[in-house]
C-alpha cells in the first residue's frame, strides 16, 4: 500500500500529476472529490476536471466524511483525493473539529490496504493574509499538510507541471 501526497500552488499541475500516479496502480481508480458546485464557476471547474479524466474512474463526491469513504472504498483500485485543502475549508465552514478530523485521516491512511493519492495546496508561500479568517485557514492548511506528509510514504511538490520528490 502507498500513501502519496502531492502538493503545490494553484494551477501547478498537481491534479494531473495525481491522476497519473493513481492510474499507475492496478485496478479501476476511485476519484474522491471534496469540492461542491456551489456556484457556476465551480461547476465549470468540476466539469473540466471530469472531462479531462474521462470515464474510467469511479467517482465519489465527499465534501466532509473523507475517512469513512476511504475505508468504504478500500480493497479495490487506488483512490485519488482531490483535494485536501477544499476538504479542510468544508470542515471549517461546517464548524467541525478540523484538527481531530485531520488526525483521524492520518491514522486511517496508515491502516488502509489500497493506495491513496492525496492532492493539497501549498498556501503558505505568500504574504501573511490581512484578515484573521484567512490567517486561520492558512495556518490550519499548513498544520494539515505537515500531519498528512508525516503519514505519507511519498510527498511530491509540483511546480509548473514538474514534480519534485520531497519524501
Amino acid at each position: 500500500m502507498a500513501v502519496i501526497l502531492i502538493t503545490g500552488g494553484a494551477r501547478s499541475g498537481k491534479s494531473t500529476r495525481a491522476e497519473k500516479r493513481a492510474r499507475a496502480f492496478p485496478g479501476r481508480p476511485v476519484y474522491i472529490a471534496t469540492a461542491e458546485a456551489l456556484d457556476g464557476e465551480m461547476a465549470e471547474r468540476i466539469a473540466k476536471h471530469r472531462a479531462r479524466r474521462g470515464t474510467d474512474w469511479v467517482e465519489r463526491e465527499v465534501p466532509l466524511d473523507l475517512v469513512q469513504v476511504l475505508i468504504a472504498t478500500d480493497g479495490g483500485g487506488a483512490r485519488l483525493v482531490d483535494c485536501l485543502t477544499l476538504w479542510l475549508s468544508n470542515l471549517m465552514h461546517a464548524g467541525r473539529d478540523w484538527e481531530r478530523e485531520v488526525n483521524a485521516l492520518a491514522a486511517a491512511l496508515i491502516k488502509l490496504e489500497s493506495p491513496v493519492v492525496l492532492v493539497t495546496n501549498e498556501v503558505g508561500l505568500g504574504i501573511v493574509p490581512d484578515n484573521a479568517l484567512a490567517r486561520s485557514f492558512r495556518d490550519a492548511a499548513g498544520i494539515m499538510n505537515q500531519t498528512i506528509a508525516a503519514a505519507a510514504d511519498e510527498v511530491e511538490f509540483v511546480v509548473a507541471g514538474l514534480p519534485m520528490k520531497l519524501k
